[in-house]
């Protein structure tokens, strides 16, 4: 069964309302939904939407049903963590990072993981829990070559930079 426009336009809804049970629904009509939906290669899953809401309990029911979700690019170049990320739902983030800690190498759009996000923002408490996570994430660089550092420096979070180069310091080569 193919899945239709009106099949994902359920899905996304279900995970713009947090709507658990209104997901399972649209999988029993529809059992190949969710790989559908994986099969285009550009595309806000419902993974997508949850996170860029919010809807802690959607994400985690979701990354336990199609964890290949949470690499996949929607058509702006982002995943679902750098979703979270830009819109501020750090316990999301956290929870992706818990659930696949190599989450935090994920790129978006220009090469950016969420370490670089966070550097360019000064989010320092992400900072530290990315390195904990995924210590060689340090080393990622954009499609300009930066790494978390040189968008520190960049944006001028010194704080952030502090960090970094600590954790450097900190951690054998």
């Amino acid at each position: 069964m193919n899945t239709t426009r009106e099949d994902r336009s359920r899905v996304n809804l279900a995970a713009q309302e947090g709507d658990i049970d209104g997901l399972y629904t649209v999988i029993q009509e529809n059992p190949h939904v969710l790989e559908d939906i994986d099969s285009i290669p550009f595309v806000d899953t419902p993974l997508h939407v949850a996170a860029s809401v919010g809807h802690l309990r959607f994400v985690t029911e979701v990354m336990r049903l199609k964890p290949s979700f949470a690499w996949k690019q929607n058509p702006e170049g982002l995943t679902p963590i750098h979703l979270a990320l830009q819109h501020g739902h750090d316990n999301v983030v956290l929870c992706l990072v818990s659930i696949n800690n190599d989450l935090v190498r994920a790129k978006g759009r220009k090469g950016r993981t969420p370490l670089h996000l966070a550097s360019k923002k000064g989010e320092i408490d992400l900072l530290t829990k990315f390195l904990l996570a995924c210590p060689n994430c340090i080393e990622d660089v954009t499609v300009k070559s930066e790494t978390a550092l040189h968008i520190a420096v960049r944006c001028g979070q010194f704080e952030a930079l502090q960090v970094l180069v600590g954790w450097l310091r900190r951690t054998p080569p």
